[in-house]
């Protein structure tokens, strides 16, 4: 069984819906308009997608995906990342494995052949930096069990999970089949929560794998408290202690609250000069707490990249870094 980070190849593999983002600015009334659900991720058809894209503004095509913009931030901290998600042989799948493979993660993914074409989430961004999403799985659906590398997961310390990929049937499949030789390999499993929409679609699922199957988890305040039932933040960290297990929840501007070893550990937010979009804070938050963690540091070294992290993407449009990540946490004194 390895059980030592040293005879790791990879530090994290990510598991997640490989997806372009549309990224583009609207006000409350085309929301209002369009019938978009302000700040949730709504699952959308391929006519949806075509019939919103045609009315949305000028817009940014970035690679995305949570766990992928995850992996990206991790390998820019200087992390050993690997990701596994579906992408059609198309030319949106062309740029993601291009994208993915140029932040240094390692993907090789075999592509979906003649199925549907590759994922897109329309991302509407409001004045208030508050982003919508409306996402066409489209190739995601197809991610199963079969892609599954038992040799990378059982060489990575951290196998790491998107909420979101539990909307596709097929894809639980593939994570508990990740989750199980993670674990049979001594390695440790991570999960973000993603959405308090998803969790409310799957709630007993992901109370059950919280309990049985994550090691690490991630989660907001509005995400714990759906999977706790309760808004108040109080009751679901209480909730969480109780697991026994390593939870980094954040709570935006009011920072983040690390849970480790039955310790509570408060680790203040980044300041930011303008909030200018959301899109991607937990990811990068994931990003730079995995990139600590897998290095031993301490759940408020940990935290503190992760906030570092959270604080450059909200500054830009888009969910992948601008500036030099490694750079960015070492001139802070995060880093040697």
């Amino acid at each position: 069984m390895a059980t030592s980070t040293h005879d790791a190849a990879y530090d994290v593999t990510g598991i997640g819906n490989a997806i372009v983002d549309v990224i583009a600015h609207a006000d409350d009334a085309f929301l209002a308009a369009n019938t978009i659900e302000k700040g949730a991720m709504t699952l959308i058809d391929a006519a949806r997608a075509e019939e919103l894209y045609g009315r949305m503004g000028p817009g940014v095509e970035v690679s995305g995906g949570s766990a992928g913009n995850t992996m990206a931030g991790i390998a820019m901290l200087g992390g050993r990342g690997a990701y596994i998600g579906k992408v059609a042989k198309d030319q949106l799948g062309d740029v993601f494995r291009h994208d993915i493979r140029a932040s240094g993660v390692a993907f090789d993914s075999a592509p979906l052949l003649g199925g549907a074409p590759t994922a897109r989430c329309l991302i509407l961004v409001t004045p208030d930096a508050q982003r919508s999403m409306n996402t066409y799985l489209g190739a995601c659906v197809e991610l199963g069990p079969e892609d599954i590398d038992e040799a990378l997961i059982a060489g990575s310390q951290v196998t790491y999970l998107e909420g979101y990929l539990w909307d596709p049937p097929r894809a639980k499949e593939a994570f508990r089949k990740a989750a199980e030789i993670a674990h049979a390999a001594g390695r440790k499993v991570s999960l973000s929560l993603s959405d308090s929409f998803c969790v409310h679609r799957h709630h007993a699922e992901f109370v059950d794998l919280v309990e049985r199957h994550v090691d690490i988890l991630f989660a907001n305040e509005h995400e714990i408290g759906a999977l706790y039932g309760t808004d108040k933040f109080e009751d679901a960290l209480a909730a969480v202690k109780r697991l026994g297990k390593t939870a980094a929840l954040t709570r935006s501007e009011k920072g983040a609250v690390i849970v480790s070893n039955g310790e509570v550990v408060e680790v203040a937010a980044e300041p930011v000069e303008r909030v200018v979009d959301t899109t991607g804070a937990g990811d990068l938050y994931a990003a730079g707490f995995l990139f600590g963690h897998t290095r031993g540091l301490p759940p408020a070294v940990c935290g503190r990249l992760g906030a570092v992290a959270a604080a450059e993407i909200i500054s830009h449009v888009g969910a992948r870094p601008e500036v030099n990540l490694r750079e960015l946490v070492t001139a802070k004194g995060l880093l040697a």
